[in-house]
């Protein structure tokens, strides 16, 4: 996510903020890089102009411009700009004064508009609150399949009266339904099509005078650059929108959508998609991800999905057994699976700060998942008191390993060694100032974590 983008900003306000006093040259040609790499993420060009613009404005201070940390403010600058372009701040969905609240889902054929239903009816009953889905969708019998699948696999309850009978009908049965049930929310699933056309969105005009709707939600696939700036423009012009959901997000390299489509529709984005799991969908941060593109992390995202992951009991007794000396490679591995569980590694790392500037050091197989898949296996291979005593694994015990785990006696010794680097790690961390050791080594080392 804005992997390029990132690389390159990091790039350019680094070499600012290393330096002390700035000159306007200074600072013209940064924004000049800065303005460049926003284009060639397919950033708007009228957003991106208005941008620098305004960085280079807040900048022009006499009195920042001679400071000894003018880099470092410039930097702040930029951040903050970032934040207004993405939208400022979280907007969060509204629920209406009566049972059920409507989201009437929209967007195009591709989007990931169904999946994202499915998406937002877990993430709703995560939160607490009770919710269902309506299939309206008439024209594409695959996509009320498919949506129950996707009920059944979050155990939402879904309403669907087949292709034979008006969207507008359907959808007037589904909420009454949930209102005698008493759900908070109906997740309602329209139909797409493959361009914007007048029966689309007189459809889409019919359902939302059919019950009292309370979210028009876009799902725009992120990936698709400007075109969905576009396309979230014509919907919102049409229908009227209250919020967008951008798809993808975990594909989408550049990043242009997701830094135009609120600055140019001044409809905000209150969800993206970041993996195929039904979990993974997040709230946007505009702050947080501000802070991701600029290459400084996002700790609370990461806070927040480690805290969902891990077990406090586990936690508590992984606390005792590293200062104890006991710590295993069974607990090793409950680590492993704990981490897949927070989503694809690349998307982790990629929130620790500073995760930018060494991440090109890594072996690429260290962030797709395949090492770890690997370690997984080896650790499976092993009997209980090899687990518990690493030191008794020889060669021969080696061989034995890689031929159960399908991989090489270096495999073995590799993640050997990469388990004595953690569990000297974990050591470190439980003594003063042990975080920021543990950011030195990472930096310097690359993955001392061997995932």
């Amino acid at each position: 996510m804005f992997e390029s983008l990132t690389e390159k900003l990091t790039g350019t306000l680094g070499k600012l903020n290393g330096r002390g006093r700035l000159s306007e040259k200074d600072v013209d040609e940064a924004l000049r890089d800065v303005r460049l790499a926003m284009l060639e993420a397919d950033v708007n060009f009228k957003v991106a102009r208005s941008f620098v613009k305004s960085v280079k404005e807040k900048a022009m201070d006499a009195n920042l411009l001679n400071s000894i940390t003018a880099g470092q403010q410039v930097v702040k600058i930029a951040n903050d700009e970032l934040i207004l372009t993405l939208g400022g701040e979280k907007v969060d969905l509204r629920p209406g004064k009566d049972k059920p609240s409507v989201v009437l889902m929209v967007g195009l054929n591709g989007s990931g508009k169904t999946t994202t239903a499915g998406k937002l009816s877990a993430y709703l009953k995560k939160s607490g609150e009770s919710v269902s889905l309506v299939a309206a969708d008439v024209h594409r019998p695959a996509a009320i399949d498919q949506l129950k699948v996707l009920g059944e696999r979050v155990e939402v309850d879904v309403f669907e009266k087949g292709t034979d009978v008006r969207p507008e009908k359907i959808v007037e049965e589904g909420v009454r339904r949930s209102r005698k049930k008493q759900d908070i929310w109906t997740i309602v699933d329209t139909a797409g099509r493959f361009q914007v056309d007048d029966d689309l969105m007189q459809e889409l005009i019919e359902i939302k005078k059919s019950v009292d709707v309370h979210e028009v939600l876009l799902v725009v696939d992120a990936m698709t650059g400007q075109e969905a700036v576009n396309v979230a423009e014509v919907f919102h012009e049409k229908i009227g929108l209250t919020g967008l959901i951008l798809t993808k997000m975990d594909g989408d390299a550049r990043g242009g959508a997701a830094l135009s489509i609120t600055s140019v529709t001044g409809v905000p984005v209150k969800f993206i998609g970041v993996g195929e799991r039904v979990d993974d969908l997040e709230i946007f941060h505009p702050d947080r991800l501000a802070s991701r593109i600029i290459g400084m992390g996002d700790v609370l995202t990461l806070v927040e999905k480690a805290q969902a992951s891990f077990d406090d009991n586990q936690a508590k007794i992984l606390e005792d057994k590293i200062k104890s000396a006991t710590f295993d490679l069974s607990d090793f591995l409950d680590q492993m699976q704990a981490v897949k569980k927070m989503g694809p590694l690349s998307q982790v790392m990629e929130m620790i700060p500073g995760f930018s500037s060494f991440k090109n050091k890594l072996d690429s197989s260290s962030l797709d998942g395949s090492h770890l898949s690997k370690s997984e296996a080896i650790i499976r291979s092993m009997t209980v008191i090899e687990r518990q005593r690493p030191e008794l694994i020889g060669g021969s015990r080696r061989r034995r390993i890689a031929m159960g785990s399908g991989t090489t006696p270096q495999d073995v010794n590799q993640l050997l060694n990469q388990f004595k680097q953690v569990r000297k790690m974990m050591k470190d961390m439980s003594s003063p100032g042990g975080q920021q050791k543990m950011m030195r080594a990472m930096s310097q080392k690359g993955n001392p974590f061997g995932f």
